[in-house]
């Protein structure tokens, strides 16, 4: 005789997902409308396992670098575009095996699901498993594919020299400059600056700007505002030259030139002559985080009006900036240092900042550059003027 127990379970293999051994193709992103193609530039290579919205490559563009994200956890099986090439938007860049884990199809999920089964005098009940799995297709080992050398090196003894090829973004760099030469008549005109007032009220400040707004209050936020002060006022210093005309603009928008390891990037704060010292901070804190990030887009870079380039961050003494076309003029700021100065007949040490504008002497006079520089030292030595409207 036996007794009657309680059902056991057995195992069944389910799959919980449709997109198990999906071979998903990758594309060049789409481009701005001012940008047509791109060099591809790859972070990954055929072989690798890759997590979804990993960077599998960039797109180097004219004016930035373009991340191309992984669209799901698998392995690229073929790559399309070598190391270098030039790519259009829309082109076939790579082949992901989504899924996989090690080479092959990854391998179903399995779930436990009770089943009844009838006693059995034979003894307790064995889980038997019962499954219909998609036989795995035998796959050739890929070749890795290995970026071309880019830098031929000579030696001879301990000397070295290095040859690194040009990329894009620094090439169109390098044309713009040259491009602002040849077509600008550029002028420098100097100034300088006593920080003192500017540094005193940051000091005084900093503590509650802080902890109302996260961040701290920089140097370039009164000279942003200062500058779009300066434009209202000096309408001509904010146009430009297009054809025969001359195009003059009721609003100030501003590119903020910033330093990053693949050139220099010059996003543009919109609408500058509407902002306050904190709204100018929290516009450049998002747009250094993205260029920190490497997310600053075309987008973010288009248009301007004016262009702000601070060397003094890097200890610069002085210098004369390059236009950034198409713009017409650009304003230099350079490092603080203790300098003697005479204030009343008397010799003091003050903190003093040189600041160059370089403009267009097609458009701009002498008359109006030197205005212009002179209200900038002005608005920073003194924000109140602002408000005053002085």
């Amino acid at each position: 005789m036996w007794s009657a127990r309680i059902p056991d379970y057995q195992t069944r293999y389910i799959h919980s997902t449709s997109t198990l051994w999906e071979m998903k193709e990758v594309v060049v992103p789409p481009f701005a409308e001012s940008v047509s193609e791109g060099d591809v530039r790859w972070d990954k290579k055929i072989g690798d396992l890759v997590k979804e919205d990993d960077v599998l490559c960039e797109i180097e563009t004219d004016k930035t670098s373009v991340p191309v994200p992984a669209p799901g956890s698998g392995i690229i099986k073929e790559i399309f575009a070598k190391d270098g090439q030039t790519v259009k938007s829309g082109q076939k860049l790579c082949v992901i095996d989504i899924g996989a884990t090690d080479g092959a199809p990854a391998a179903p999920k399995v779930e436990k699901v009770p089943t009844a089964r009838p006693p059995s005098p034979q003894g307790p009940a064995v889980s038997i498993p019962v499954t219909t799995i998609k036989p795995a297709q035998a796959l050739e080992a890929a070749k890795v594919q290995l970026p071309p050398d880019d830098y031929t090196r000579e030696i001879t003894g301990t000397r070295t020299e290095q040859r690194v090829k040009m990329n894009r973004m620094r090439m169109r760099i390098a044309e713009r400059l040259k491009e602002a030469q040849n077509t600008n008549a550029m002028l420098t005109t100097f100034n300088e600056i006593d920080m003192s007032r500017i540094m005193e009220f940051r000091k005084l400040h900093q503590e509650n700007f802080t902890k109302k707004y996260g961040l701290k209050l920089g140097f370039m936020s009164p000279f942003i505002a200062a500058s779009a002060y300066a434009l209202k006022d000096q309408p001509v210093v904010n146009a430009v030259i297009d054809g025969a005309e001359i195009v003059y603009r009721d609003y100030v928008d501003i590119s903020v030139a910033v330093a990053t390891p693949k050139g220099l990037v010059v996003p543009v704060l919109r609408s500058v002559e509407n902002k306050n010292f904190a709204e100018i901070e929290i516009a450049l804190a998002a747009l250094s985080d993205k260029a920190r990030k490497g997310k600053i887009t075309v987008e973010d870079m288009d248009g301007g009006t004016f262009t702000i380039s601070n060397g003094g961050v890097f200890g610069s003494l002085m210098g004369t900036p390059i236009i950034n076309p198409p713009q017409s003029s650009i304003l230099g700021m350079h490092g603080v240092f203790d300098r003697p100065i005479a204030i009343k007949g008397e010799i003091v040490i003050r903190p003093m900042m040189y600041v160059a504008l370089t403009y267009d002497h097609r458009l701009i006079d002498g008359r109006e550059a030197v205005m212009f520089l002179r209200k900038i030292k002005a608005a920073v030595e003194d924000p109140r003027i602002i408000l005053a409207g002085l």
